[in-house]
């Protein structure tokens, strides 16, 4: 079982991430996690936040 969460968590972390735009707080939510929580899974799994700005064009 840990291996297979191993081996998921981090890519799904990391797409609801990118859907969000790089939003913690949208993407726990995304997760169905608390937002401490999330932080935490991205430190362990070292997952570089990149946020994107809003520009309207």
């Amino acid at each position: 079982y840990q291996r297979v969460i191993d081996k998921v968590e981090a890519p799904l972390i990391a797409m609801a991430l990118n859907a969000c735009g790089g939003n913690q707080i949208r993407a726990a939510d995304l997760l169905g996690l608390n937002r401490n929580t999330l932080r935490k899974k991205i430190r362990a799994h070292s997952i570089e936040i990149i946020k994107q700005s809003r520009r309207q064009g």
